[in-house]
């Protein structure tokens, strides 16, 4: 199976010592299909990201934050994906809601205010690095259909300067859908995260130069 190498700078299997990546590089520069760079249990959270979608908003809906969700309109839809799904390099503003708690004792609705974020492009595979926050998604954006692409990559945290190589840690592994929900407006959905939440919605727009 093809894995995602991101390389760091004179870093080797460590984060500690690495200098900070602008982007990250896929060593395998294209695939037939993103199914066969996705790690099984990638592809699983992909293949159930509407049951969980689902689950996530009644969750939510149950304690409380109906008038949170309707308030992100297209957002938080489900069926609300539209052609040209992939967004173009640039800066971006990104936001990210957690819906639906994993836990009993957990928030079931979290909005963050909006980080910055971008889409790079490097020898023709579109690239997608959160730049700021302490949990930083970095990856890569494969095709898929003509209304959604797959996201792919693993997760940074804290003040870590490194990516990890996908597929080695299941804990930080990362799958996405990417989708334009509007003019100039994209999201990337996270079925299933390792942490806290059924599902995570990140929020795309370009900034203001």
């Amino acid at each position: 199976m093809i894995r995602l190498a991101f390389l760091t700078v004179a870093c080797g299997s460590t984060l500690s010592a690495c200098a900070i990546p602008q982007e990250p590089v896929p060593a395998a520069r294209a695939a037939a299909s993103w199914r066969n760079v996705a790690t099984e249990d990638d592809r699983e959270r992909l293949r159930n990201w509407r049951t969980v979608w689902l689950k996530a908003i009644e969750r939510a809906r149950a304690a409380g934050h109906a008038g949170e969700l309707a308030q992100e309109g297209v957002l938080l839809d489900p069926d609300a994906g539209l052609t040209e799904p992939l967004p173009p390099p640039g800066d971006y503003d990104c936001r990210t809601i957690k819906v639906g708690s994993q836990g009993a004792s957990g928030l079931d609705y979290v909005a963050y205010p909006a980080f910055r974020c971008r889409i790079g492009s490097d020898d023709g595979v579109v690239t997608f690095t959160k730049l700021s926050g302490s949990q930083r998604p970095i990856g890569v954006i494969l095709p898929d259909t003509d209304r959604r692409s797959i996201f792919l990559g693993t997760l940074q945290l804290g003040d870590e300067t490194g990516a990890l190589q996908y597929g080695r840690d299941r804990e930080r592994d990362m799958a996405a859908l990417v989708e334009r929900i509007g003019e100039r407006r994209w999201r990337l959905a996270f079925p299933s995260p390792h942490f806290e939440s059924l599902l995570d919605v990140l929020e795309l727009t370009p900034r203001s130069p």
